[in-house]
């Protein structure tokens, strides 16, 4: 994937890697439906940060949580491509 922002970014500049991400998910309105994509993982974001919370140990579905945010970003890169191509035609 060619998109992301790496854990040292993320912990370096936060406010950076926020402003970023939500550059990224501008492109959302281009998306099919994309409550679909995003609700779940906003429940999952939202359960990950409840089960840590106080926890010392591996929450069990993060990789689920970094499957969704993997077809997200996918999702908003093949959108923003067609956004592209369409541009290019006219």
């Amino acid at each position: 994937m060619a998109w992301c922002i790496g854990r040292t970014e993320a912990l370096s500049d936060p406010l950076a890697a926020r402003r970023k991400a939500l550059a990224k998910l501008r492109a959302l309105e281009q998306v099919d439906d994309p409550e679909s994509l995003v609700v779940p993982i906003l429940i999952d974001a939202i359960l990950m940060a409840e089960s840590y919370r106080g926890a010392r140990h591996e929450i069990s579905f993060l990789s689920e949580l970094t499957r969704s945010v993997d077809a997200l970003i996918r999702e908003l890169n093949a959108a923003e491509k067609a956004k592209e191509w369409a541009e290019s035609l006219e």
